[in-house]
């Protein structure tokens, strides 16, 4: 059998743990493989075969992973159930001061009161909720 074929033989094999594992860097070493079996397929003899399979591994490997271990400790913060609705728009229904009131905040009404103790907010004006207190969203 040809040089060319067992590194392809080996590239499918090095592409096996990484579909298994998610471990991306058996995807490097598989096309390092290609590369070496390309190699292989141009007349390149062993030494240069294993040559180009390590530098194209090791190259994939110094560039491609400081990309992705910077971008995954960039992921954008996801924010559910309360901590989503801070900073929501809403529309009051019922008078809100210090005392309460109420608001349509998401689709939903909710008890509401205004941050400031001396501010009010009349029906039909648009509001902002600054936190959520229980079941009471905190308003300005």
């Amino acid at each position: 059998m040809d040089s060319w074929l067992w590194w392809l033989i080996a590239a499918v094999g090095l592409g096996i743990p990484l579909v298994v594992t998610a471990m991306p860097e058996f995807g490097m070493f598989a096309v390092g493989a290609v590369a070496a079996a390309v190699v292989a397929g141009v007349g390149g003899g062993i030494t240069a075969q294993v040559l180009v399979f390590v530098v194209v591994s090791v190259a994939l490997i110094a560039v491609v992973r400081p990309i992705a271990n910077r971008n995954a400790k960039q992921r954008p913060e996801l924010r559910s159930g309360v901590d989503a609705l801070k900073g929501r728009q809403a529309l009051v229904l019922e008078r809100v001061d210090e005392n309460g009131g109420r608001i349509k905040l998401n689709g939903e009404i909710w008890s509401a009161r205004s941050l400031d103790t001396g501010q009010v907010f009349e029906p039909g004006q648009k509001v902002d909720v600054a936190e959520i207190q229980g079941a009471t969203a905190v308003v300005i």
